[in-house]
């Protein structure tokens, strides 16, 4: 097996034009530690155009391509015989993450994936497929340490309150709601096995919906979209005579850079998939 001397990650970034995978492609291109490879976005106007010029960042010598299939089979054969496995970086849309995430598998790239939207099947089929095929996968709703943070004091302090509330803000250029963050906090809350929110009278609502999603444990989820937000969560817990409320903001993208530069140095390591940044960083 042919070793790379100079042991830097090959990065693929798909939705490479877009707010996140802009932020992705200049992240790379400013790490020791990965070099970008390939710059994949649907828009075909730039189809052939060297990133670095559109973008305003870091001199490259890469071109966008709007084909990812044919970008993920050229770097596949690429880099075949070197030991390090190229990572495929997805920041695209709910509609199209699934088979990205599935196409990337197949071509033997690990897939670290920041787009939202997958259903609870497309994770347990991506994960029996990343462990057929031996290919770490990251599925990671939120890249913000701030954040995982939160979820894990969410998680410890639900043991001790019967009554939980989950908002969630983003931009009102996000398609999908809840959002992928909110999910997986509840998740995380739930851990603890036990019903939310019991009822102590009948409730009606005279506008549908205006109590939030209702998830099976009892949680409630509230979703807001507007302009002027990025990406904000509240959880908001309440016993009589007090509440707990734990909050976390997001107000630049960057944020998310250092928890996806970690996935993508740490995803090699693994041969299944990964739900979730904490299991990368603790």
């Amino acid at each position: 097996m042919i070793k790379n001397p100079i042991k830097t990650i090959p990065v693929l970034v798909s939705g490479a034009l877009g707010r996140m995978g802009s932020e992705v492609i200049n992240s790379v291109l400013n790490s020791q530690d990965c070099e970008l490879v390939a710059a994949i976005d649907k828009n075909e106007k730039n189809n052939g155009v060297n990133i670095s010029d559109i973008l305003k960042v870091k001199s490259c010598d890469v071109t966008v391509s709007n084909d990812l299939e044919g970008t993920l089979c050229s770097i596949s054969q690429k880099y075949r015989n070197i030991d390090i496995k190229p990572v495929l970086v997805d920041f695209t849309h709910p509609d199209s993450v699934y088979e990205n995430t599935r196409s990337a598998i197949a071509y033997g790239i690990a897939p670290v994936v920041g787009t939202t939207g997958l259903t609870t099947a497309q994770i347990n089929d991506l994960s029996v497929f990343a462990e057929k095929a031996s290919i770490g996968c990251a599925i990671i709703p939120n890249f913000s340490v701030g954040m995982v943070l939160l979820q894990q004091a969410a998680s410890v302090a639900a043991r001790f309150y019967d009554n939980i509330e989950l908002v969630e803000m983003h931009h009102n250029q996000k398609a999908d709601s809840p959002s992928g963050t909110c999910i997986k906090t509840a998740e995380m809350i739930e851990e603890s096995h036990k019903n939310f929110n019991k009822s102590l009278l009948k409730e009606t609502e005279s506008l549908k919906g205006v109590r939030g999603g209702l998830r099976d444990s009892g949680l409630n989820i509230h979703s807001v979209r507007l302009p002027g937000l990025l990406a904000h969560q509240v959880v908001i817990m309440g016993s009589p005579g007090e509440t707990y409320t734990i909050k976390h903001d997001t107000i630049d993208r960057k944020a998310y850079m250092p928890g996806v530069l970690k996935a993508i140095k740490k995803i090699g390591n693994y041969e299944s998939l990964v739900y979730g940044l904490e299991k990368l960083v603790f």
